[in-house]
């Protein structure tokens, strides 16, 4: 116990010492930060997260074959634009620091395939980001979107959409576009009504709407690859309706779906036995 206790006394004054050195601009300090870090390590990753760094450290932007960047956890507002040279990069975690805006280096790096935003200060996002077109992952979660930009419907190929805890009050119907786009998070939002551009995206496989405005729900039975919505914390009167095998998560989720017809009594239905997972905030708590 002892030890435990000095352990996280010592992390503590880790993480205090290093937002003291972080303010001083000096190389020898910010070598510190850094720790050792000279050369591109072999597995073509570096992780920067949490270190308190508040400038990029330019010597990074020399590891040409990087391929995935942490950058979560600090106190950075910009980038430099040398991180341009990063062309084979990835994926790049940018999440819980104070960007108001997305630095448009980040709209250079074409082979991109996830890009983490969340936890920052945007409210909105450049046309630039339309350039991004191996995008699949995007988390916007957590920051002051008051509206969904329209350029994230020209990321054609993009299949999941975190836009969880912002200020969204509908969505654009460009979305519809996205016919990759296959699980939208939209958690903790300021919906009012269900977003009608999803009715019209028959791919959707999860939908999540937890925490919202929203009152009546319109029937999704029609939606052939639907199979989790999560509709919970909101003041509907009902639940959504849907195809038989569509699990849900929300009041009046124990009820029987779509009835069954007659034709199918009788016989099993196939299937692969095969469910999303649920969010790690959805899963069932222990009593």
């Amino acid at each position: 116990m002892v030890a435990v206790i000095l352990n996280a006394d010592s992390f503590s004054m880790g993480n205090t010492l290093r937002a003291i050195i972080a303010f001083i601009p000096s190389d020898d300090c910010q070598k510190y930060l850094l720790g050792d870090l000279e050369e591109m390590p072999i597995d073509r990753m570096v992780d920067l997260s949490s270190r308190q760094l508040r400038r990029f450290p330019l010597h990074v932007c020399s590891f040409r074959e990087l391929v995935k960047l942490y950058l979560s956890d600090n106190n950075l507002h910009q980038l430099p634009p040398e991180l341009e040279q990063l062309q084979n990069l990835q994926i790049l975690a940018l999440d819980f620091n104070n960007f108001k805006a997305l630095p448009l280096v980040v709209c250079t790096l074409k082979q991109l395939c996830i890009l983490y935003l969340g936890n920052n200060k945007l409210c909105d996002l450049p046309q630039e980001l339309s350039l991004l077109q191996n995008l699949k992952t995007l988390w916007l979660e957590s920051n002051c979107l008051s509206h969904l930009p329209e350029v994230v419907c020209e990321l054609s190929l993009l299949k999941t959409l975190h836009a969880g805890s912002n200020a969204l009050h509908m969505l654009p119907a460009g979305l519809r576009c996205l016919q990759e786009l296959r699980t939208i998070w939209l958690s903790g939002n300021l919906l009012a009504d269900f977003p009608p551009v999803l009715l019209h995206m028959p791919f959707l496989e999860v939908i999540d709407v937890d925490r919202n405005g929203i009152r009546s729900f319109p029937s999704l039975a029609h939606l052939p690859g639907l199979k989790l919505v999560i509709y919970d914390h909101n003041p509907c009167r009902n639940a959504p309706k849907v195809a038989k095998g569509v699990r849900r998560v929300g009041r009046w989720a124990e009820e029987t779906p779509e009835p069954r017809k007659r034709s199918e009594l009788g016989r099993e239905e196939e299937t692969d036995g095969k469910e999303p997972p649920l969010p790690p905030d959805k899963q069932p708590q222990p009593c």
